[in-house]
C-alpha cells in the first residue's frame, strides 16, 4: 500500500469548483525573499520569474492583483513570536529594499498592496473585506514561500470561504522538499493545484 492510499481511502483531494470572479495574489515576491543570502534560495526565482505572464494576464483582463510584503517598523515595535524564530524578519522595514516588491512584479497604480507582520496574507489585514467589496470568489495564488506564506495565505482563504486555486510553477521555496510537500498536502486539503500554462482554459475570463 503506498503512502497516499490513505489520501484516496479518506477521499481527500476532491476539486473546488471554480469560481467567475478571480483575482491575482502575489505573495512576498520582495527582494529579501529573492536573495538566497536573505530568504531566498531553491526555486524562489524561477517561481518568481514564472509569474510574470501571469501578472500580465490578469493585468490584460483588468482583473484585481494583490501584492503582499512584510513590513516592520524601524523600531522594532510590532515585531512578535514569529521575529523570535526568524529574527531577519525584523531587516523588512519600509526602508529596506528587501522589503519591497521584485522590480520585475513591481505594482501599477490601482493595484493593491498588503502589508503584513504574519506570515498569513488575512492576518490582521484588510485583505479579506477588499476582496469581498470587489466581489471576488477564487484567489490564483504565486508567491513564497511554498511552506510558509503562501501556505498560511491559502489555509485562510479557504476559511474564508475564497475558492483557492495555487499555480505550482509559480510558488517557490527555499528548499524543494518543503515545497513539493505543501504543494501536496494544500492539494489534498486546502485548494486545487494547476500550472500557470492552464489559466486560460480554467478561466474563461481569459479566453
Amino acid at each position: 500500500m503506498g503512502d497516499t492510499d490513505i489520501y484516496k481511502r479518506q477521499n481527500l483531494g476532491q476539486p473546488i469548483s471554480i469560481g467567475r470572479s478571480p483575482a491575482l495574489l502575489i505573495v512576498d515576491f520582495v527582494n529579501g525573499f529573492l536573495d538566497p543570502e536573505m530568504f531566498g534560495g531553491g526555486n524562489v526565482l524561477e517561481a518568481a520569474h514564472n509569474t510574470q505572464p501571469v501578472l500580465e494576464l490578469f493585468r490584460k483582463a483588468k482583473l484585481p492583483v494583490v501584492f503582499t510584503r512584510i513590513v516592520y517598523a524601524e523600531d522594532e515595535s510590532d515585531c512578535g513570536v514569529w521575529c523570535e524564530k526568524a529574527p531577519r524578519l525584523k531587516e523588512l522595514t519600509e526602508a529596506s529594499i528587501s522589503s519591497h516588491v521584485a522590480d520585475f512584479l513591481a505594482p501599477q497604480v490601482g493595484e493593491i498592496v498588503i502589508k503584513k507582520t504574519q506570515a498569513s496574507a488575512f492576518f490582521d489585514t484588510a485583505l479579506a473585506s477588499i476582496l469581498k467589496y470587489r466581489q471576488v470568489d477564487t484567489l490564483v495564488f504565486a508567491g513564497a514561500t511554498t511552506s510558509g506564506c503562501v501556505r498560511a495565505s491559502v489555509v485562510d482563504a479557504t476559511s474564508l470561504n475564497f475558492r483557492p486555486l495555487v499555480l505550482s510553477d509559480c510558488v517557490g521555496d527555499r528548499a524543494l522538499g518543503p515545497h513539493d510537500a505543501n504543494l501536496f498536502d494544500m492539494g489534498q486539503k486546502y485548494a486545487n493545484i494547476a500550472v500557470s500554462s492552464e489559466l486560460e482554459s480554467i478561466f474563461p475570463t481569459f479566453k
